[in-house]
């Protein structure tokens, strides 16, 4: 078994480990960024094995410049995407933010007993936690 035999190359931008749909970068990325064991990972991601774990990391080290430059460029459209959706947000995360400045910490416990369109359409109640 050759060493690209663990991974499905699915676009320049987009290579998946075999059998999953966990790409490279999120191993990498716990490796490289987290310094996480190849242990730790393998528990992180139920999908897929240690040695997979251990294949994507020595897929890194053989290609090494490329790679780091696929996880840059990861990183990079992660950013760039969050930064698009601070400009326009959808419009349930205008909801959670209402939420948040209508009821702060108590804002999970409020929509869990009422649901979300009643905790947004009522005014504030004061709520005392026991």
């Amino acid at each position: 078994m050759q060493l690209e035999d663990y991974f499905d190359f699915l676009a320049p931008n987009d290579i998946r480990i075999k059998g999953s749909r966990i790409g490279i970068e999120s191993v990498l990325y716990e490796f490289i960024h987290n310094a996480k064991t190849p242990e730790e990972i393998d528990a992180q991601f139920w999908s897929i094995d240690l040695e997979q774990v251990y294949a994507t990391i020595l897929y890194y080290l053989h290609n090494k410049e490329a790679v780091h430059q696929y996880v840059a460029d990861w990183l990079e459209y992660g950013e760039r995407m969050r930064a698009e959706q601070e400009k326009n947000p959808p419009p349930v995360l205008l909801k959670l933010r209402k939420l948040r400045e209508l009821y702060g910490d108590d804002a999970v416990r409020v929509v869990r007993e009422r649901g979300l369109a009643a905790a947004l359409a009522e005014p504030r109640v004061e709520y005392k936690t026991e």
